[in-house]
């Protein structure tokens, strides 16, 4: 029950977090507007902190969806 509940809010938040980061151009982000640039983005500081709360979000979403996998064959 535990890691079912760390696996949805790990899920809500990774989807949360990718929405965040900046387009990198040629994708769909272009087609809805993240093109433009702005002066409002953000800083490098950010964007490489947000990267790193992103992987470390996406590590826990795999444990989890790992463990429950193990949980179930037992």
């Amino acid at each position: 029950m535990l890691f079912t509940v760390i696996l949805v809010t790990a899920s809500v938040l990774m989807v949360l977090l990718v929405l965040l980061h900046k387009g990198r151009g040629g994708g769909l982000s272009d087609m809805f507007g993240g093109g433009v640039s702005s002066g409002l983005g953000g800083s490098s500081v950010a964007e490489r902190n947000l990267d790193r709360i992103t992987i470390g979000i996406g590590a826990i979403w795999f444990a989890c969806v790992i463990a429950l996998g193990i949980l179930k064959a037992y």
